[in-house]
């Protein structure tokens, strides 16, 4: 198994025939994950890599709508077939379906826009945080933990997460809410390539946002019987940020109901910059 980070940059290194045809076509590897089936954020970060490699240097992403509509097998590559449905003289727009064994796994259509003038404004971060040099990692926490997704967790992930408050890994939350916050940042510094970080950030966007859910019915991942998988996954990023510096994730979920979960992020960096906004309904189900 790679170092995380080398993992992460490994998947994320595409490669490409260079011949066009209807479509461009890309394969992929997978990282390695204990119950061999791919993170949703690596391929949906993947899918962003493929888009982007098909449009000027001069755009950048800055939406995507994704559907998760199959496990991946990380023993298996990925192929990425990319559509290029429109450009624009501002925007260009972009299909990717990304497959394993001639059957889609990943359908996502993402915007791309260059450097526009207009208005501006934005949320502002919440008060009160404490800082990330304050906080254990989850490393910490689950490096003690006799249990291959905990190690995994602990040991193989590619980004230091720091939970604002107890994390419900193990342990319910003392408080019933449906919001978290948690600082996050690559554990290894990444190149300066803008694409890469914009699709590290769809990448890590994907690691906690359905807790809230959890968080606020008293439940943690350990819980016997516990399914959940991410159904599908919304960005948009405001402002270029690097993901191998502090980022605070800012979640909660207004509902849930049907065996499904919706939940809300906002990313920021540390000086209060609203980078991104996510939302992601994943299903979630647990024994009577």
């Amino acid at each position: 198994m790679d170092e995380p980070v080398a993992g992460l940059l490994k998947a994320l290194a595409l490669e490409t025939n260079g011949a066009r045809t209807e479509e461009d076509i890309f394969t992929g590897v997978s990282q390695w994950m204990p119950l061999g089936r791919v993170f949703g954020g690596q391929v949906l970060a993947q899918s962003v890599v493929a888009a982007s490699r098909t449009v000027d240097d001069d755009r950048f992403i800055h939406s995507l709508h994704g559907y998760f509509l199959r496990p991946g097998d990380v023993e298996q590559p990925i192929t990425f077939a990319v559509d290029r449905i429109h450009d624009g003289r501002s925007f260009s727009t972009r299909r990717t379906q990304a497959y394993q064994n001639g059957l889609p796994i990943l359908s996502m259509i993402a915007s791309f826009q260059d450097v526009d003038p207009g208005l501006e404004h934005q949320i502002e971060m919440p008060n009160g945080i404490p800082d990330p040099d304050s906080l254990p990692s989850d490393s910490e926490l689950l490096r003690g933990i006799d249990h291959p997704i905990a190690q995994y967790w602990a040991t193989g992930r590619a980004f230091d997460m720091r939970h604002i408050g107890e994390p419900v890994y193990l342990e319910k939350a003392a408080e019933r809410v449906a919001h978290q916050a948690i600082w996050m940042k690559s554990i290894d510094p990444l190149p300066d390539d803008e694409i890469l970080h914009r699709a590290a950030l769809a990448y890590a966007s994907d690691y906690s946002l359905l807790e809230p859910i959890l968080r606020r019915h008293g439940k943690t991942w350990a819980t016997p019987g516990l399914k959940v998988a991410s159904l599908d996954h919304a960005m948009w990023w405001h402002r270029f940020g690097r993901v191998d510096e502090w980022l605070l994730y800012v979640q909660e979920s207004p509902n849930a109901i049907g065996g499904r979960g919706l939940a809300t992020g906002r990313i920021f960096n540390r000086d209060g910059v609203l980078l991104a906004t996510v939302a992601q309904e994943g299903m979630i189900r647990i024994p009577d």
